[in-house]
């Protein structure tokens, strides 16, 4: 096939392994499977229409030559992609044939609270054994996706996509579209992934500094800024390649339940423009992703249509949504390339014009690690004199032992792609370049601000807001009807995409004009970032963080709105 554009591909060899069970090397291929089965099954497919049946069960699956068990959609890990039509009424009828309880939360979709999925604030949960029929008015249009909000079945494989057609047609006409699902997949059971951080948090962090990483800083910044970064991580107890909880130690990254050398591949013709649907599905992930060869139109974020930007990658943060247009020229195959946030590995696909085709897949960037910016913000950027650092201060005697940072100066710019992505000679996406066609839902100025810090102990795996994790914290109350404005302030390292349940968050620009209507607000290292909301949807509503560890370990709060 190399007359169509193949490429002799070179994957480390544990990655290929991981291939294997979608390879069709004699394992199947990286479907779900009967535990007794020996043959594959195929995918869970697409649903469409109002009315669906979706069922809840366990099942053996194999990405990695190693059967494991499953939490499934319809047979399917991911389950099947589900098509409706913006004014129709949803009708779901969930049947849970776990031995626990389960739900799904319908990502990013504003329905009645009583419908939203999450156990002990909407509902009670779907019993084991039981069923319970969802029914919501789609007010909206675009990609979305579900996903379980009981303890770990997420990360255990119950997630899907969400198309919504719009109801007057689509804004950017294309000849075809494909859903692409990036999703984190761990052969351990998610309840020893959460042990194992609790007791050790850089259990699978790789990423510890070297002394060819501090002749590098060296011949970079000089030996004494070097040695004053030195100091200060160590005097911190921090470590500056800490990008990631949880790594390609243990995770198998997939797009559309493929892990690297399956290959899923969706086609097209050359001078086709083709809509590629891409979301963040993964549990704990950051991806960074890029076509060699191939520009990005962005043209949605988080489901809602944006002016078109052109751009060669983009970080997509766990549980973010993004619509990208490419029109592929050549009668040649392209790689779609989304390596993690800390370059443990990644996940990899494939658009061509023919099935079997494939494209040389980029080798992982380098190592990243955090800047001086990550954190201490805005006092970072300056730096200190005389060869040392300012340091955020230590913040226990404000929170207590569960926060081991405060950052003073946090930095309020959307114009950074973030740790890995500075240095980047092509165009990458940040939040200042996204613009919600037809501005904000309400010209009101907020009323109010609310101001919560994201925080957290990484050395003893504790997460939360304001110090305060979940299950000793009061709920936040917004009044029905009023325009409010949230501050988010980062005072950690690490990157949280935080998650508002059934309201829009309309993010702001630094000068407080409306930027970008999201979902999910991905706030950086030692970052503040606001957004105003309408608190239109009584309820009870979650807040929290989308990555599920950080979720479960804290970062998780009851908004009521009444």
């Amino acid at each position: 096939m190399r007359d169509h554009g193949e490429s002799i591909i070179h994957l480390p060899r544990r990655r290929f392994v991981q291939g294997l069970a979608v390879a069709g090397v004699g394992l199947g291929f990286g479907v779900v499977r009967p535990a007794a089965a020996t043959d594959a099954m195929r995918p869970a497919g697409e649903l469409t229409g109002p009315e669906m049946t979706l069922d809840i069960r366990q099942a053996a699956v194999d990405f990695t030559g190693r059967a494991r068990t499953a939490v499934t959609v319809n047979g399917g890990v991911p389950g099947p992609t589900l098509r409706w039509r913006e004014g129709e009424t949803a009708i779901l009828r969930v049947r849970n044939q776990l031995d626990t309880v389960s739900s799904i939360h319908w990502h990013g979709l504003v329905v009645p609270y009583d419908q939203d999925g999450v156990p002990g604030l909407s509902f009670d949960g779907i019993p084991a054994r039981s069923e319970f029929t969802y029914r919501f008015p789609l007010k909206q249009s675009g990609t979305y996706w579900y996903h379980a909000h009981s303890r770990f079945q997420e990360q255990s494989g119950l997630y899907g996509a969400i198309v919504i057609a719009p109801k007057d047609g689509e804004r950017h006409a294309v000849d075809r579209e494909h859903v692409i699902l990036i999703s984190d997949w761990t052969d351990e059971d998610p309840e020893r992934v959460y042990a194992r951080l609790r007791s050790r948090s850089d259990f699978y962090n790789y990423a510890q500094p070297t002394v060819a990483d501090f002749v590098r800083d060296a011949r970079a910044k000089g030996f004494g800024e070097a040695m004053a970064m030195r100091r200060m991580w160590n005097r911190m107890r921090m470590n500056p390649g800490d990008l990631a909880d949880v790594s390609g130690a243990t995770y198998t990254y997939l797009v559309n339940g493929n892990a690297p050398a399956g290959n899923w591949t969706g086609l097209f013709r050359v001078g086709e423009r083709v809509r590629l649907r891409l979301i963040n599905g993964s549990s704990n992930s950051i991806f960074d992703l890029r076509i060699p060869g191939l520009r990005l139109s962005v043209v949605a974020a988080d489901g809602q249509d944006v002016e078109p930007v052109l751009v060669d990658e983009l970080r997509i943060a766990a549980a973010e949504t993004y619509d990208v247009i490419v029109e592929p020229r050549e009668d040649r195959a392209y790689t779609i390339f989304a390596q993690s946030i800390d370059r443990s590995g990644f996940a990899r696909a494939t658009l061509a014009p023919h099935e079997g085709m494939q494209a040389e897949v980029p080798s992982l960037d380098p190592r990243t690690h955090l800047a001086m910016s990550d954190m201490m913000g805005s006092m970072g950027v300056e730096g200190g004199k005389g060869g040392e650092m300012v340091m955020a201060h230590h913040a226990s005697t404000e929170y207590g032992p569960g926060v081991d940072m405060r950052v003073d100066m946090p930095r309020t710019n959307l114009d950074d792609p973030g740790a890995g992505l500075r240095e980047r000679s092509h165009r990458v996406l940040t939040y200042a370049d996204l613009h919600t066609v037809g501005g904000a839902l309400d010209t009101r100025e907020p009323g109010r601000t609310i101001e919560l810090h994201l925080t957290g102990n990484m050395e003893r795996f504790a997460w939360s807001f304001d110090g305060v994790k979940y299950s000793a914290a009061t709920p936040v109350h917004f009044r029905r009807g009023e325009r409010l404005r949230v501050r988010l302030v980062n005072d950690t390292m690490m990157n949280h995409p935080i998650h508002l349940h059934g309201m829009w968050s309309e993010v702001e620009s630094p000068d407080g004009r409306f930027q970008v209507r999201k979902h999910t607000v991905n706030v950086q290292p030692a970052q503040q970032v606001t957004y105003a909301v309408n608190a239109d949807n009584p309820g009870r509503w979650a807040f929290h963080c989308h990555m599920l560890y950080h979720m479960e370990a804290g970062m998780f709060r009851e908004v009521v709105v009444s």
